[in-house]
C-alpha cells in the first residue's frame, strides 16, 4: 500500500498566522516615535539658536559676500612677498620659538602637581581638590593676550612678558587635560597597590604616572604647537617675538612684508607639527 503523498508529517506544525513580511509603515530597526521627535526638536532648537546668533552678530552670508572684494584687494597687496625682508625676521622668529619652548616647559612642570591635586581618584579630599580646580578655572578664564598685556604693563616690553603669558596659558591647558586623563585611568592597579599596603606616593609613582604619562606627553606637544602660533601674536601687545615686526608691517601697510612673516610662521609651524608627530609616535 502506497503512503498518501498529501499527508503531513506528525512533527510539522502549522505556520503561525502572525509571521509574515513586515507591514508597510513599520520600521523594526528605527527609533520609537518619541525618540525621533526628540531628535528632530533638538536639531530645530540648534538651528534656531545658530540663526539667531548669526543675525545678532551680523555673521551672515551677505556680510561675507560684501567683504570678498576687500579680501581680494588685500591678497593682491600681499603678493608677491618681500623676500628681501627675510633676513630681518630670522632672529625675531627664533626668539618666538624660544619663548614658546620656555613657557610651555615651565607651564607643564607646574601643571603636574596641580593635576594630581585636582584628580578625585588621587586626592579624594574635596577641601583640597575643589580650591585647586577653582584656581585652575580662573587661570583658564584669562586669555593669553590679556596675560601678555598685564605682564607687559608690569615688566615692560620684551620676551619675558610673553614667556610668562605662555607659562600661565600652558599651565591651564595641560593641568586641565591631565587631571581629566588621570581620573579616567584604570582604577584596578591603584586598588591592588592600596590593598597590599602601598603608600600614596608609591601609588602615584607606580600606578598613576605610568598610565597618565602618554596623555601628558601628547598634551605637552600639542600645547607647544599652539604656543608657537600664540607667541607670534603676543608681539602685537609688546610681548616680544615676531609679532612686533608683524604689527609694524601692518601699521605701515607693508602687506608684502606681513606676507613673508606669515609664510615663515607657517613653515615653522608645519615643521614643528611634523617633528612632534614623529616624537609622539616614538614616545607613545
Amino acid at each position: 500500500m502506497k503512503p498518501d503523498s498529501t499527508a503531513q508529517p506528525l512533527s510539522s506544525t502549522p505556520p503561525s498566522p502572525h509571521i509574515g513580511p513586515p507591514q508597510p509603515g513599520k520600521s523594526p530597526t528605527g527609533p520609537p516615535l518619541p525618540g525621533r521627535y526628540k531628535r528632530y526638536a533638538t536639531w530645530m532648537i540648534f538651528i534656531v539658536v545658530l540663526v539667531a546668533c548669526s543675525i545678532h552678530t551680523n555673521a551672515t552670508p551677505y556680510q561675507l559676500i560684501v567683504g570678498l572684494p576687500e579680501m581680494g584687494k588685500l591678497l593682491r597687496e600681499m603678493f608677491p612677498p618681500d623676500w628681501s625682508y627675510l633676513p630681518t625676521i630670522w632672529k625675531p622668529m627664533l626668539e618666538t620659538i624660544q619663548i614658546a619652548i620656555v613657557g610651555t616647559t615651565l607651564g607643564a612642570i607646574l601643571a603636574i602637581p596641580v593635576a594630581l591635586l585636582c584628580a578625585y581618584n588621587v586626592m579624594p579630599r574635596k577641601l583640597i581638590s575643589l580650591p585647586m580646580r577653582t584656581i585652575l578655572n580662573l587661570v583658564r578664564t584669562i586669555p593669553d593676550l590679556l596675560f601678555a598685556s598685564i605682564f607687559v604693563a608690569v615688566f615692560g616690553i620684551g620676551p619675558f612678558a610673553g614667556m610668562l603669558a605662555l607659562l600661565f596659558f600652558s599651565f591651564g591647558i595641560i593641568a586641565k587635560l591631565t587631571f581629566e586623563a588621570i581620573e579616567a585611568i584604570d582604577p584596578g592597579p591603584l586598588e591592588a597597590m592600596t590593598a597590599v599596603g602601598a603608600s600614596r606616593i608609591q601609588v602615584i609613582a607606580f600606578g598613576v604616572v605610568p598610565q597618565a604619562l602618554p596623555y601628558f606627553v601628547s598634551y605637552l606637544l600639542y600645547t607647544f604647537e599652539v604656543n608657537v602660533r600664540a607667541a607670534s601674536v603676543l608681539g602685537l601687545v609688546g610681548a616680544g617675538g615676531i609679532g612686533l615686526l608683524l604689527d609694524r608691517s601692518l601699521g605701515l601697510f607693508r602687506y608684502d612684508r606681513a606676507s613673508i612673516i606669515i609664510l615663515l610662521t607657517l613653515v615653522i609651524v608645519l615643521a614643528i607639527d611634523y617633528g612632534s608627530n614623529l616624537l609622539r609616535r616614538k614616545l607613545l
